[in-house]
């Protein structure tokens, strides 16, 4: 497959120019209006952030590609389906609001919100996953798969389980139905290291499932409840949850690319990412730790993965910011350093997988020619 062209912008505006105005731009030399969105409906998926989490894109950005879908007479509306775990987006009512919270609604955004998958996240189609090795089907929420155009606008960032969170996290984890959030993580399951485990009692709040209790201070998993998300993961500071099977996260990756393939599969789609605030985790959170890199800029392109491995590259070639969980890791006695800013700052993590199962099945190239605006 030749290389696939990458658009990018920095974050500089000189006096009399905008960040929506630079991001206007980037969109209209990366091909957007190559799309013909006339009397069509656009789904924008993208990720309105949990509550008390700041570092979500915010809905001036949102607007932007919304004004240009009317522009062309498209029919616009932004969208992300409901969670798998307890928090302000588990519901259709309750993440309406969160959205709406955090400032997406149609004065801000100019176009509608509609949670994907339903009221109770089970309003799905189960739609074929071309070339398919993990999934043979994915379980997709039923308002993405009806829109005729799909637009990603992805808050390029670190995650926990899956090293970065780029446009085919957004796109396969984020449009996925409950079950099919399920789906992809049911490949492996947490353990406990009970003399590193201090009874903090924070992974127990993360968890979804109702999976974890506490025995002489010291937390149990309760393995036939638990749904293999690795929150608890995440929410541990002290290294006490960890995932014993290694090829885990290795194979949610895997997963969550296949599902992104599913989700653009037979109809125009357009990429946009924004590597700013990186927080090392997932949006997901009620909080955001202090970014672990520096702000880079915006990207788009019409293949997801040239995306990704773009933005990852400008990542890895970053230094990582003092203060930072990335920084703190590095400074600790006898880090084993990866010289990888993903993987230091979450050693549990196998990113390099999502881009290679992408590619694999056919999703896009890991290969490009970044171009400049």
């Amino acid at each position: 497959m030749d290389a696939s062209t990458v658009y990018f912008t920095d974050f500089r505006c000189p006096v009399g120019t905008s960040l929506t105005e630079k991001l206007r731009r980037l969109c209209l030399v990366a091909g957007i209006k190559n799309i013909n969105m006339d009397g069509k409906f656009v789904a924008i998926k993208m990720h309105f952030g949990e509550l008390g989490n700041l570092a979500f894109l915010r809905p001036n950005y949102a607007k932007v590609v919304a004004d240009l879908c009317k522009e062309q007479g498209g029919m616009p509306f932004l969208t992300d389906c409901n969670t798998l775990y307890p928090g302000s987006r588990k519901n259709a009512l309750e993440h309406l609001t969160c959205a709406q919270l955090n400032g997406f609604w149609p004065m801000t955004t100019g176009c509608q919100v509609l949670i994907g998958d339903g009221l109770r996240g089970t309003d799905e189609v189960e739609v074929p996953v071309p070339n398919g090795e993990y999934c043979k089907t994915a379980k997709i929420g039923r308002a993405v798969m009806d829109a005729d155009i799909f637009i990603s606008l992805t808050h390029f960032k670190g995650h926990e389980s899956t090293g970065f969170g780029g446009a085919i996290k957004n796109i396969g984890m984020g449009c996925g139905s409950r079950a099919g959030k399920m789906e992809q993580h049911s490949s492996g399951k947490p353990a406990v290291q009970e003399e590193l485990c201090r009874g903090c009692r924070h992974c127990a709040k993360e968890c979804g499932s109702d999976a974890i209790t506490y025995l002489n201070n010291k937390a149990v998993i309760d393995l036939d409840k638990c749904k293999g998300c690795g929150r608890c993961i995440g929410a541990c500071n002290y290294d006490a949850i960890y995932n014993p099977n290694n090829s885990a996260n290795e194979e949610l990756d895997r997963k969550m690319a296949e599902y992104a393939a599913a989700v653009c599969e037979g109809r125009p789609c357009f990429h946009i990412s924004l590597v700013q605030d990186i927080s090392p985790n997932c949006d997901c959170h009620g909080e955001n730790d202090a970014p672990i890199l520096p702000d880079v800029g915006m990207f788009a392109s019409f293949d997801p993965v040239a995306l990704d491995q773009a933005c990852a590259d400008a990542c890895l070639a970053s230094a990582p910011l003092p203060g930072s969980q990335l920084s703190d890791n590095l400074g600790q006695p006898g880090w084993n350093c990866y010289h990888d800013n993903f993987k230091d700052s979450n050693p549990n993590i196998e990113w390099k997988a999502t881009l290679e199962q992408a590619e694999k099945i056919g999703l896009g190239t890991r290969k490009y020619v970044l171009k400049k605006i």
